[in-house]
């Protein structure tokens, strides 16, 4: 009882007890079923879920110094990660341990799988290097495999050093991708005449070919970001034509079939012509000197946490969660500022975007993603 088999787990809670006392093993786990009972409702009763098999036993190393407990913890779960998560933050809520008060954090959530995962992609590089010279598009991992053969193809264009397809500069027809795995996703469904603009910010070799082209394709993204390159390119050179992956998708994720469809369904573009006006912002523009005061002071607090922090419009925090956590966080309400201990990437970008939120801030920027409605600020430009 209470035990899952190894097969069956799906991810690791890692978190961290520091208590204000001595505290034993036995105590920890009795605070952690004790204090988290009626929590959640019945339907996530860790003894329940122990009992089911979805929760697995919790694993416990304690350490003793100074009068002080520190503790390892570990609990395997078989749920979804929503789930997870869930009981990963409800674990966080446990306040007193035994006779002492004491407080756990997250570390982490482990996915498990992830080194069968990696296992698979290597051994099938090996097999496909010697036994296969053909293989049929499957998933991610499938695309993996593949690029490492299909590399070759990419050639290298201009002064930028653009990934492009071998037909890109002889080809009639341009097509226009955002990146470099872009391109190889063509170049597996044997689209040649391909060319990567790598993000908003479009370079001038990109403009100059545009010109030379009878007909200009983009082919992007089927998210707000794939709308921000065509219209940057709309800016630059005449486009002819718009084919979008599906929604939510990225051209990367697409098999064969999948990019050929794409690519039959695009609709022309109606060129608009270029704005000339120029927008200056000052370098903090939308937060007030009070709100940045504070903003620098929630990341000093969050430092090394890992961790965001969710506030409304007079600062009031909403909440607080780990970064790792939140792809099973949405539709959050009143959300005006986002701070968070941690870079600012695509998924963190889009949970902003998502919940409404106004403004974001993070330690620094990974992404070239921009919006309109989102203002975003990194440690160095606060």
């Amino acid at each position: 009882m209470g035990k899952i088999a190894q097969v069956s787990v799906k991810y690791i809670i890692h978190a961290t007890l520091k208590a204000e006392g001595l505290v034993a093993r036995p105590d920890i786990i009795g605070a952690i079923f004790g204090q988290s009972e009626g929590l959640l409702g019945k339907e996530m009763e860790l003894r329940e879920l122990q009992k089911s098999g979805r929760i697995g036993r919790i694993n416990v190393e304690t350490f003793d110094k100074n009068g002080k407990t520190r503790a390892k913890i570990k609990v395997p779960s078989s749920l979804d990660k929503t789930k997870t998560a869930i009981i990963a933050a409800a674990i966080e809520t446990i306040e007193r341990i035994g006779p002492c008060n004491g407080k756990i954090s997250l570390d982490k959530i482990e996915d498990v799988r992830n080194e069968k995962r990696d296992y698979i992609q290597e051994r099938a590089k090996q097999i496909l290097s010697k036994f296969i010279k053909e293989s049929e598009e499957t998933g991610s991992i499938a695309r993996e495999v593949s690029e490492s053969v299909k590399t070759a193809s990419v050639v290298s264009y201009g002064k930028p050093k653009l990934a492009a397809g071998p037909k890109a500069g002889s080809s009639d027809t341009l097509i226009l991708v955002e990146g470099r795995a872009d391109v190889l996703a063509l170049l597996r469904a044997g689209v040649e005449n391909v060319i990567s603009v790598n993000g908003t910010k479009i370079p001038k070799a990109i403009a100059g070919l545009m010109k030379k082209k009878k007909t200009n394709i983009a082919f992007v993204d089927g998210d707000r970001g794939g709308d921000l390159i065509v219209k940057a390119l709309s800016q630059v050179g005449h486009l002819d034509f718009v084919a979008k992956a599906p929604d939510g998708k990225e051209v990367e994720e697409l098999v064969s079939k999948e990019v050929l469809q794409c690519l039959r369904s695009k609709t022309p573009f109606k060129n608009k012509g270029r704005s000339k006006k120029k927008h200056r912002k000052s370098k903090s523009a939308g937060l007030s000197d009070k709100q940045r005061a504070f903003v620098k002071k929630e990341l000093k607090d969050l430092s090394g946490k890992d961790h965001l922090r969710v506030y409304d419009d007079s600062l009031k925090q909403l909440g607080e969660l780990p970064v790792s956590g939140l792809k099973s966080v949405r539709g959050l309400s009143d959300v005006f500022l986002i701070v968070a201990d941690a870079p600012i990437n695509k998924d963190l970008f889009f949970f902003a975007i998502d919940n409404g939120a106004s403004v974001l801030v993070g330690s620094k920027l990974e992404t070239r993603k921009r919006s309109k409605k989102l203002k975003v600020f990194t440690k160095r430009t606060l």
